[in-house]
């Protein structure tokens, strides 16, 4: 028997020469990911559309014109002169019409009846494009390893979203009562919701625009304290967008239209004014608005904060990142203030609310970036 070196291999086994292949952290578990990626953007870019006609129907007071939630039937507008007169006198039945638009004729009603039917209407489609998606990819098993439940989620969270829609609406169809608009705090709830299920979709556009192996790799570089100030930047806007809500609900914004004082004074006249005192905080005009307005400056100031940590990262993206959040939230602020002294117009409060959905996805992209960065070579840069 020879003897052997022991750099010698012990098998002709070419199997055993085999060099290692790449990518073995994907193999099996990639999935559809860019197809999945672009029905997610779909709903993404409706869920946008949804927001901002929602806006359009609460500014237009439209939101009540439809006094009853037929998920299925509801989907066919009137289709004779008869069905159109049935729905009016429907709508005359509520309070909103006898203290409001007594004056409309059947004409006017149209206009803000296709409002609200827009509305649900892009609300059912939404759905019908999620519900069709995931089952196509479930089916063909095209749904990467681990994503069946994230994705699933969004069809829950819509379907829920439908049937808080309604809640909302319920507590303006009133007779008798003296409603004239649905509650405000519902109201919040319905957006809030909206910008939740909106947050989710963006989320997973980001982590499925990379490989899975990337996303590991990026991991161990996490800027966790700038990932935890963004997260809290992110629950900070969140609850300004529901005080925005608030607003948009009674009409506060248009209550007071100087800047910076209210009606000449810092705080303005009679905040407490209603009993008991804790309703105040959802019905009195004046005393929302400048919560509405305080909240906005503490973000400010809380954003540049964040922003200033941002721009000490290593890393050009998520530097890039925090640099466009506070560049919109600036111009957010301006928006605000124009909104305010213009007694918000429809146009001009509209645009306020879909800045604030650019806002809410540029703060989620930026945490996003904090929690994966994406690193730059030095031959690369």
């Amino acid at each position: 028997m020879s003897n052997r070196t022991i750099f010698e291999e012990v098998s002709s086994d070419t199997k055993q020469n085999a060099s290692p292949t790449p990518g073995g952290i994907d193999r099996g578990r990639g999935g559809a990911r860019k197809a999945i990626r672009i029905w997610l953007a779909v709903m993404f870019t409706m869920v946008v559309a949804m927001i901002a006609v929602g806006g359009l129907t609460r500014l237009t007071d439209s939101g009540l014109s439809i006094t009853e939630w037929r998920p299925v039937t509801g989907a066919l507008p009137p289709m004779t002169e008869a069905a159109w007169q049935a729905e009016f006198e429907k709508y005359q039945q509520i309070d909103q019409y006898h203290l409001l638009n007594k004056w409309m004729e059947l004409s006017d009603f149209k206009q803000i009846y296709w409002w609200e039917w827009g509305h649900r209407q892009l609300g059912r489609v939404i759905g019908l494009v999620w519900a069709l998606g995931y089952l196509g990819f479930l089916v063909t098993r095209n749904i990467p390893a681990g994503w069946a439940g994230r994705l699933l989620l969004p069809g829950v969270l819509g379907a829920a979203q439908g049937a808080i829609g309604w809640w909302m609406v319920s507590s303006g169809v009133t007779q008798g009562e003296g409603m004239t608009s649905v509650a405000s705090y519902r109201l919040a709830t319905h957006l809030g919701l909206a910008f939740v299920i909106l947050g989710y979709l963006a989320w997973f556009m980001f982590m499925l625009g990379r490989e899975e192996r990337d996303l590991m790799q990026a991991r161990r570089l996490k800027e966790a304290k700038l990932f935890g100030l963004s997260t809290g930047l992110l629950h900070f806007a969140f609850l300004q967008i529901l005080l925005g809500a608030l607003v948009a609900g009674i009409d506060a914004g248009r209550s007071y239209t100087d800047w910076p004082l209210m009606a000449g004074q810092i705080l303005p006249p009679k905040p407490f004014m209603i009993e008991p005192i804790w309703k105040n905080f959802f019905e009195n005009p004046a005393l929302v608005q400048f919560i509405h307005r305080v909240s906005g400056y503490l973000l400010y100031v809380f954003a540049i904060v964040v922003w200033l940590r941002g721009r000490r990262s290593a890393h050009a993206a998520t530097r890039f990142a925090f640099n466009a959040v506070i560049a919109v939230l600036s111009l957010q602020v301006a928006i605000g203030i124009v909104t305010v002294l213009t007694a918000a117009p429809v146009e001009i409060a509209i645009v306020h609310q879909v800045t604030a959905v650019v806002v809410w996805v540029l703060i989620l992209r930026a945490r996003f970036l904090a929690a994966y960065p994406r690193t730059t070579s030095i031959k690369g840069h």
